[in-house]
């Protein structure tokens, strides 16, 4: 197959590279490299240093893609606060540059979506038909994303799929970026330096490996449209989720506690039933599993 992963230069969308790159696909990476790394891209991939915000009709026509699993992505929730024009231009423009470039060359596309930024607080794990609710632009902008897709189904009789992925995390995640807690954490042990947690520690969030994510991703080119969650259905607080990555790391620190953060959620978890159902799909690795990996790869020489 012949596949374009936008955003393949990141921390996800590189995952979903290899992932394709391993079963002996042709990939074709389209990356501004604004957070995405050149070294993320494996040698048997192809990289075109693109904006998702400019057309990008002329590339699809050139390679005539068999899929397109769209990553780009502005993903800081606090930047889409501060400037929501910003993460509408990357997230929804740029998200309708993809789609009219997929509908040109009838290339199916896998959406990257969020779990926890749309649904908002969760009094369960959350189902995809349950409100949506998103507290900052970012979840907004993504939401808008997964109903152009939606539109685009109905409208063009296309075969795009939406994921909402819970708090992934593995190697190569940023640990400068807000949302990547595990990497923070863990990059802190390795460093030596306190730990921050915010509030009491007791919000829970749904952390899915991102290897997991991947291979969801390439099941979902199997059912034609829909919305799924990917996540493991497990809620594991931030002050537990820390004493998991000492223990991977087999080191100890204490952590600080720092006031808690304005709209921070409480509770945000994922009922992936369906994506059991539909995709054939359920996470393997466990967060303990996981979170080995993910040391492995922060303490590397």
């Amino acid at each position: 197959m012949r596949a374009v992963v936008t955003g393949g230069a990141g921390f996800i969308g590189s995952h979903v590279v290899e992932a394709l790159v391993a079963r002996g696909d042709e990939v074709h990476v389209v990356d501004s490299l604004a957070t995405g790394r050149r070294e993320n891209v494996p040698a048997e991939a192809t990289l075109h240093e693109r904006d998702i915000r400019e057309p990008l009709d002329g590339l699809f026509a050139e390679l005539a893609p068999e899929a397109c699993f769209h990553l780009a992505a502005q993903a800081d929730v606090r930047v889409s606060v501060e400037r929501p024009d910003f993460d509408a231009d990357v997230n929804v423009i740029g998200t309708l540059r993809v789609l009219e470039a997929a509908r040109a060359s009838d290339t199916p596309i896998v959406f990257s979506s969020t779990g926890g930024a749309i649904y908002g607080e969760c009094e369960r794990p959350a189902l995809e038909e349950d409100p949506r609710r998103p507290l900052a632009p970012y979840g907004t902008s993504k939401l808008a994303g997964e109903e152009y897709l939606a539109t685009y189904n109905r409208l063009h009789g296309a075969r795009h799929v939406s994921l909402r992925f819970g708090n992934v995390y593995g190697p190569r995640q940023d640990p400068h970026g807000e949302a990547g807690v595990v990497s923070i954490f863990l990059s802190r042990l390795r460093d030596g330096e306190p730990a921050r947690i915010f509030g009491d520690g007791s919000q829970t969030r749904d952390y899915v490996y991102v290897g997991d994510v991947a291979r969801a991703s390439l099941a979902a080119l199997a059912v034609g449209g829909g919305v799924f969650n990917v996540g493991t259905g497990i809620e594991t607080s931030v002050v537990d989720l820390y004493e998991a990555c000492q223990e991977a790391a087999g080191r100890r620190a204490e952590a600080v506690l720092a006031p808690a953060r304005l709209g921070e959620l409480q509770r945000s978890v994922l009922d992936p039933a369906l994506a059991r159902e539909r995709l054939g799909w359920q996470p393997q690795s466990g967060l303990a599993e996981g979170l080995r990996a993910t040391w492995e790869w922060v303490a590397r020489p």
